[in-house]
């Protein structure tokens, strides 16, 4: 009797100290998208990305009209010709393909390094309120992943994390 006393008490200790333990919560996207960085990576993305569309749609034109003429002139091409011209508007429709898988890739890799950096420095902010206030862990509260948060455990510490990162909200 007395040992499972002993074993009862042992096994709820631990539980009694995580109990006191606190944790803080935030939304990590909606920090991060009231960042001025994330603003000006957005914009700066916008414009990369309008500048390939731009190419991308010029080789476009260029390949439909060199298409046009090729196809109302066919018929009065010599063989040669003929095989010149397909041939050439293979190479203009493959060059067009891979610019577009180019300028895909290209985008996603300055998206990286832009947001990189403001990702690095949102970290940074929440491991200080955390090593600050002493919580044990801090959790991301996007897309509803915990519905339920008991305040006499849990912090917000949406506030704390905007004015460490220097960001006026309402």
């Amino acid at each position: 009797m007395l040992r499972k006393i002993f074993f009862s008490v042992l096994l709820l200790f631990p539980l009694a100290i995580f109990s006191q333990k606190q944790f803080g919560y935030l939304s990590y996207s909606g920090v991060y998208k009231a960042m001025p960085e994330y603003t000006t990576a957005q914009s700066s993305i916008k414009e990369l990305e309008e500048k390939y569309n731009s190419e991308i749609k010029h080789s476009e034109d260029e390949f439909n009209r060199k298409y046009a003429e090729f196809y109302q002139g066919q018929k009065d091409f010599p063989q040669y010709i003929l095989e010149k011209r397909q041939k050439e508007l293979q190479e203009l429709m493959e060059k067009s393909l891979d610019f577009k898988e180019k300028a895909k890739q290209l985008l996603k890799e300055s998206e990286k390094k832009l947001k990189t950096p403001i990702e690095e420095r949102l970290n940074q902010a929440i491991k200080s309120v955390g090593e600050e206030f002493g919580y044990s862990y801090i959790l991301n509260t996007d897309n509803n992943t915990y519905p339920f948060i008991n305040n006499n455990s849990g912090v917000d510490i949406t506030e704390v994390v905007m004015n460490r990162l220097g960001i006026k909200h309402e």
